[in-house]
């Protein structure tokens, strides 16, 4: 509905709030937000001083005090709002979603000192929380900039700290490199750096600088490449292999069979970004269609929707999709 069409006897909603500071923060102090929810929900909205009217049909009125309900209790607990989270919990809301920011913002995983806690951004995001916490092995598929890697490493090091597990591997295959590190200069840190930085810059995100160090010093964080993997037994300890489409069918069920007790497994990946010599299957997408029914693995499928880096970055996905069906 074009909000210029609706009647001047529709009916009306109005929400007073303390002050006109915390009524801005609820729509995160840009007015282009409430334009974004006039549009979605086919209401008018004015506010000034504190308050907001809404005029539409009843059932868009509803829609609106929910959310503001939401938004409301998301602040009230601590949480600032930002455009994409006013957007997305317009969306929820309009969409009827069981889940609204506030749900989203209340878990919360590992935070160091002076750091807010990581939470999830959309409900896919929570949807992959919750499988990490009751799976023993979880890929986490889509396009880049869903928070698969970051949300995993999250969820890993929340276990070291509750003790649940007594390590944290970080691993990727180095295909640009062949495997063959032996070539590259330098130690072996040196050599796997290039490959592995995504790991090392979520860890120092979320860790306090001489914890990183300490734990990655005695070990307890260990950052390796795939082939380091091999002929190991992976006990008590919570592993994440990133890129994980870039896995060989060999090397993925070298990976899955080194699982060891009191172990956990995330696995990231996208399909649309494989970097394997041409003719060379992909050992996810293998691992896909071979462990879909199996009790204990979980998979949770991230789209465009679930980006959490710039919006544009949201469209260029959907943009080269629509190509590629096209040139299918």
């Amino acid at each position: 509905m074009n909000t210029s069409d609706i009647p001047e006897s529709a009916p009306e909603l109005k929400l007073e709030f303390e002050t006109p500071q915390f009524l801005l923060a609820l729509y995160g102090s840009n007015e282009e937000n409430l334009h974004y929810l006039a549009d979605k929900l086919g209401i008018r909205v004015v506010t000034r001083d504190g308050w907001i009217n809404f005029k539409g049909e009843q059932a868009a009125l509803y829609t609106a005090k929910a959310l503001f309900k939401d938004l409301e209790e998301t602040v009230r607990a601590g949480t600032d709002i930002a455009n994409r989270d006013f957007r997305m919990a317009t969306d929820m809301a309009a969409g009827q979603s069981q889940h609204g920011l506030a749900n989203l913002a209340s878990r919360q995983l590992v935070g160091a000192r002076g750091k807010k806690p990581v939470v999830p951004k959309t409900p896919k995001q929570l949807e992959y929380i919750n499988n990490m916490e009751s799976n023993d092995v979880v890929f986490g598929l889509g396009p880049a900039g869903t928070g698969k890697t970051y949300l995993a490493v999250a969820m890993a090091l929340t276990k070291l700290k509750n003790k649940e597990v007594n390590r944290v591997i970080l691993t990727r295959p180095a295909v640009e490199a062949g495997e063959a590190l032996g070539f590259l200069p330098g130690d072996l840190q040196e050599k796997i750096a290039p490959y592995l930085r995504p790991l090392y810059d979520a860890i120092a995100d979320m860790l306090h600088p001489a914890d990183a160090q300490k734990w990655m010093e005695d070990g307890t964080i260990e950052i390796a490449p795939l082939a380091y993997m091999r002929g190991r037994t992976l006990s008590r300890a919570c592993v994440i292999l990133d890129e994980a489409q870039n896995t060989t069918c060999e090397q993925m069920f070298m990976f899955l069979t080194r699982l060891g007790d009191g172990g956990q497994y995330f696995i990231t990946g996208d399909t649309s970004q494989i970097d394997l010599k041409r003719g060379t299957p992909s050992g996810l997408i293998e691992a896909e269609r071979a462990l879909h029914n199996v009790n204990g693995v979980a998979f949770t499928k991230f789209d465009a929707v679930d980006v959490v880096r710039h919006p544009v970055v949201a469209r260029i996905i959907n943009a080269y999709d629509r190509h590629r069906q096209n040139e299918d």
